[in-house]
């Protein structure tokens, strides 16, 4: 590691210290993690755990683009388009996966959001994501993700 690098590092590490020694950045705002959601072991229970026990309802306008094979499991491109107005959050789900929520993204109102990650897969399954839009709580399911095993296309 060279010496200017070090320095840069250490700078950063002692300022977000700092940072959250002088209160500038509350422990709170770090600590915002939706840990009832991330511990549920279905989709409906995690969507329910972000949103409330509010009915979802089925859209095209949640559209997705991810690979048909998925060569690595641990590193899978998404890719998620959403046409709908007043966007507050939206929850990326994998069902197959032991604990399936994968990520959440809060939005401050926006529309027609497009959003990129890339999430990690156990094994051969569809996408689902649930928006919460206008006060309303939205959802769609991808095709099926094939996850091959160890990599080979197949």
């Amino acid at each position: 590691m060279k010496r200017r690098e070090f320095n840069f590092r250490l700078a950063s590490i002692t300022g977000f210290g700092v940072g959250i020694a002088s209160g500038l950045m509350p422990i709170s705002v770090l600590a915002n993690w939706p840990t009832a959601a991330f511990d549920t072991e279905t989709t409906e229970d995690a969507a329910n755990a972000l949103f409330g026990e509010s009915g979802m309802i089925e859209t095209d306008a949640i559209t997705f683009k991810a690979p048909d094979i998925a060569e690595n499991g641990r590193v899978v491109p998404v890719n998620i388009n959403v046409g709908l107005n007043n966007i507050e959050e939206i929850a990326l789900m994998v069902p197959e996966n032991p604990a399936p929520l994968v990520s959440t993204f809060v939005m401050s109102n926006q529309s027609n959001v497009a959003v990129g990650t890339r999430i990690k897969m156990g094994k051969t399954s569809p996408l689902v994501a649930v928006v919460k839009a206008d006060g309303k709580v939205y959802t769609a399911s991808s095709k099926e993700i094939k996850v091959t095993i160890g990599g080979c296309g197949g």
